[in-house]
């Protein structure tokens, strides 16, 4: 009887065994169907923001197109007030623009399409070119931005447009919440593990709860109330997908540093 109860047992135990291996599988596939519905819908809003984007850019950069011929004097002469129109049309597309292009990599990052391309790049000479292309802005809200690299920088693997982007996005910041008259210095700096590179400010600083809101898309409030806080979100992303940090030292009233570092290779 002892041995009937035994194999009674096993018998039940081996029913539970493959009850649970039927719900298992069946809790997998379910699992993987909503991954897989997931993926679509953030492919699908990916298009889609692309798409909006596309419309966006094409008739701003027309409108951009058509102010520049104004300003160049093509039609006629300008009074100093249409001037000054013509400014902040010129400013006010150039902003929305940029918003759209934020807006797009926004959506390749959360769709995954966000891959750099890596190669052997001068960190310096990409930080060089950008402090370059930066100073007619900082010379319009009348700040100084100066630029401090060694003599000699190894190459290091990374995408030099990412690259780029990512130190734009710092530099806006930076001049953007520096007063007039202000300074932005940018430092590049040889590690232990790679490069860093230093992003500094002395403008309004930050509060403990503002440094908390930073790195967070549509953040509201001083320092981010004159932005979307997508600038900053994707220079984390840049400098992430790099294997590298990005990190802040700030302080009310006493201006910002960030701080962006790369490994000297990839891990």
């Amino acid at each position: 009887m002892s041995w009937w109860l035994a194999l009674a047992a096993l018998g039940g135990a081996l029913a539970g065994l493959g009850l649970a291996a039927v719900l298992w599988r069946r809790s997998t596939a379910a699992r993987r169907a909503e991954v897989a519905q997931l993926e679509q819908l953030v492919e699908r809003r990916a298009e889609q923001v692309n798409s909006l984007s596309h419309e966006l850019r094409t008739p701003l950069s027309m409108i951009k197109g058509a102010v520049d011929l104004l300003r160049e004097g093509r039609p006629g002469p300008l009074t100093p007030a249409q001037e000054r129109f013509l400014q902040v049309v010129d400013d006010q597309s150039t902003q929305v623009i940029a918003l759209c292009e934020s807006l797009l990599i926004q959506a390749k990052i959360e769709a995954g399409l966000f891959v750099p391309q890596l190669e052997r790049v001068d960190v310096s000479s990409v930080a060089r070119d950008v402090v370059t292309a930066m100073r007619p802005l900082c010379a319009q809200r009348q700040q100084r931005i100066s630029l401090d690299t060694p003599q000699v920088v190894p190459r290091i693997p990374a995408d030099p447009m990412l690259l780029a982007q990512a130190l734009t996005n710092l530099l806006s910041n930076a001049s953007r919440y520096t007063t007039t008259g202000g300074s932005v210095h940018v430092r590049v700096v040889l590690i232990d593990t790679g490069i860093a590179v230093y992003v500094t400010d002395d403008g309004a600083g930050m509060t403990r709860e503002e440094r908390h809101r930073l790195f967070h898309p549509f953040a509201t409030g001083r320092p981010l109330a004159d932005g979307t806080g997508l600038g900053l979100v994707i220079t984390k992303t840049i400098v992430e997908l790099h294997g590298g940090e990005l990190m802040v030292h700030t302080a009310s009233a006493r201006g910002t540093t960030f701080l962006l570092t790369l490994p000297r290779s990839r891990r």
